[in-house]
This record gives structure tokens, sequence and C-alpha cells, in this order.
């Protein structure tokens, strides 16, 4: 009994994801076109990142401060939304553009699965520093790390993606109700996909 109660409150909540994906994506995005980043500076992208992602510029600044400290300016940056739902086993789906310091704007789209102690369903904007990249297609393939509720500043969550020496520092601010950290990763591609791995 346990195990259909689990089953379907999984089932409940990916199938909520599938039909709220399109939500966020549509309308809300043509509407809503943030306007192209001036360099890739820490002050430029702390004003871009507050204003995109509807946060304070003092969490913004603290939280681009760590990442820089740590990693330096950028290689691209990702601006984008997202859905996630888990049930001890979750799955993400995302979407955005990627942007180059020349001005290059490219879709991209992300999607993964997870495993942990959590449970809940979130829509997210999410903003994402990469590091080490020249092209897009150094980004379709899958980065893996440690994911979960924690929020640093202001009700922005920030957690780390690795492969090899391409790091992606993302940063999320949403709705919704997601409890616990998991461990899972992302794949990053040109075009859409339902299946999570």
């Amino acid at each position: 009994m346990a195990r259909r109660h689990f089953a379907s409150l999984h089932v409940g909540l990916f199938l909520a994801a599938f039909l709220l994906l399109g939500m966020p994506f549509s309308a809300h995005a043509q509407q809503n076109q943030p306007g192209t980043i001036e360099d890739f500076s820490e002050n430029s992208l702390i004003i871009a990142s507050a204003k995109y992602l509807g946060a304070t510029a003092e969490s913004m600044a603290e939280i681009i401060d760590r990442i820089f400290s740590r990693y330096g300016t950028p290689s691209a940056v990702i601006r984008g939304e997202e859905i996630s739902v888990s049930v001890m086993f979750g799955a993400r789906y995302g979407r955005g553009t990627l942007l180059f310091p020349d001005g290059r704007e490219v879709p991209i789209y992300w999607r993964g699965p997870s495993a942990g102690i959590d449970m809940g369903a979130a829509g997210n904007k999410s903003f994402a520093l990469v590091y080490n990249i020249d092209n897009p297609e150094d980004l379709y393939r899958r980065f893996a790390g440690v994911d979960g509720s924690f929020v640093a500043l202001g009700g922005v969550g920030l957690n780390y993606l690795q492969r090899g020496n391409t790091i992606i520092a993302p940063m999320r601010i949403g709705v919704g109700y997601q409890i616990g950290v998991s461990l899972g990763y992302l794949k990053f591609a040109d075009q859409p996909g339902w299946l999570p791995f």
C-alpha cells in the first residue's frame, strides 16, 4: 500500500511538472525578454543576475563575489527557467539562453535525474556562470553535482556542477516546496527532451 501511494505521488508530481513545463517558458519568456549583459565583469553580472532573478543586489553581490573569488570571470552565462519534482527520485527540466562575451546567444536545454533525501516540486529562474568553454558544443554533456534546497542568501540557492575543468555555478530562485539534498547530474543539449537520463 505504501509503495502504491509513493508511486502515485511520484507520478502525480511528474505529471504536474510535465504540464507546468511549458508555462514559464512560452508566454513569460516572450513577454519579458531580458536585456543583453553589458560585459562579464563582476559588477555587470551582479546587476544582470539581480534583475533577472528578482533578487536584491546585495544578495547577488555576496554570492557572485564567492564564485569570482574561486573561479574568476566566466566564459559564458546561462539565463533560463526550470522546473523540478522529486520524491526520493526526481527530475529537473530547463531551458534558456547561453550567452558569450562576444555577443553570441544560443538556445540551450537541460534535464537530469536525482536521487536522495528530498521531496517536493519547484519552478525556478536560473542564472548560471559557466567556466572553461569556448563553444556551445563544449557544454553538450552530463555534469555531476550535489543539489538541494540550500538557500545561500535572499532566497537564492547556489550549487556547483563539474565535468573535467568545465564548471557551472547555477544560482536559482523560485516558488514551490522542496526540501532535502540529492545527488544527480544535468545533461545540457541543443534540443529539448523529456527523458531525464
